[in-house]
């Protein structure tokens, strides 16, 4: 079975001995033996923690650097905690947070426990409807929001304003946080607000691209991915088929997943190969839309 393995060749400390160098002191990833499980912290459409614990050998055995230009919740990048990667998004807010979490994570921990003791209906529409200075304040409301908004969906109004309505769920603070780990994993990470086609065209031989745009089809299939074109349109979807071909003719090796429909199989033929996978459906508005669905892995250049 395959396994993504970093080019670290540092000897490992011990479990214990890495907790505390953690704790004590900013350690390279390169340090750090990955058998600290992390969790995204935040709960993202589309979000891919599924692929990679269901279907781990679809992915390369090593890279020279793990790219990411749809970054979201970055589920596939804290399963592996590559030595070097780009992480980036077009969404500005998401990629603000990421580097608030980097920088100054205990500010955001600090926030995000106040807000857990005061989470209410009303105050959940106050948080909603303000605008922070800090980037410490900014990120800890993109969580919080993120936490207790209706089905963790990120979307915003014409005039860009979040508009989520509140969701059933009242925890702020999460179990499996850990923002300390966090913090040293996206030390290693370049965090860049960015449209994808500049982030692939960048990328060199031996990198790996993970790549997961929003799902936008020839003819839209449902509501969601009809939301999705709004933000990624057929035209996207035709420029990113373009850059990926331009990367693997430089050696760049490419995971991209997407909607299984017979318009994205036609235009990604030839690319690489095409894999359908199925996954579980919880995140659909019309409960009747849930369930077990099927989406398409192209594989282009794995070693």
């Amino acid at each position: 079975m395959a396994y993504y393995i970093n080019k670290c060749s540092q000897t490992r400390p011990s479990l214990e001995n890495k907790i505390i160098s953690l704790k004590e002191q900013k350690v390279k990833l390169s340090d750090v033996d990955k058998t600290i499980p992390i969790s995204p912290f935040l709960k993202w459409a589309g979000g891919k923690r599924w692929l990679v614990s269901k279907y781990p050998d679809i992915f390369p055995s090593n890279c020279e650097r793990y790219i990411e230009p749809f970054l979201g919740g970055g589920a596939v990048f804290f399963h592996f905690q590559p030595c070097k990667a780009v992480l980036a998004d077009l969404n500005s807010e998401l990629i603000e947070t990421y580097k608030a979490l980097k920088n100054d994570w205990e500010g955001v921990w600090r926030i995000l426990n106040k807000y857990q003791n005061k989470h209410s209906v009303d105050f959940y529409y106050d948080i909603r409807s303000r605008s922070f200075n800090s980037k410490s304040e900014k990120a800890a409301q993109f969580i919080y929001l993120n936490r207790t908004c209706w089905n963790g969906l990120y979307r915003v109004n014409q005039n860009g304003q979040f508009n989520v309505p509140i969701g059933t769920k009242d925890s702020v603070i999460m179990d499996t946080d850990n923002f300390s780990y966090i913090s040293q994993l996206l030390h290693e990470a370049e965090l860049i607000t960015s449209d994808f086609e500049k982030i692939i065209d960048n990328a060199k031989e031996g990198d790996f691209i993970f790549i997961d745009p929003p799902y936008t089809v020839k003819h839209n299939l449902n509501g969601f991915i009809k939301y999705n074109n709004k933000i990624f349109s057929w035209d996207d979807q035709i420029r990113l088929r373009h850059c990926s071909t331009r990367a693997v003719s430089r050696g760049v090796q490419l995971i991209i997943t997407n909607a299984n429909h017979q318009s994205i199989k036609e235009l990604y033929d030839g690319l690489g190969e095409l894999i359908e996978v199925n996954r579980a459906s919880v995140i659909a508005g019309n409960v009747k839309d849930r369930g077990v669905c099927s989406e398409l892995v192209i594989r282009c250049g794995i070693r």
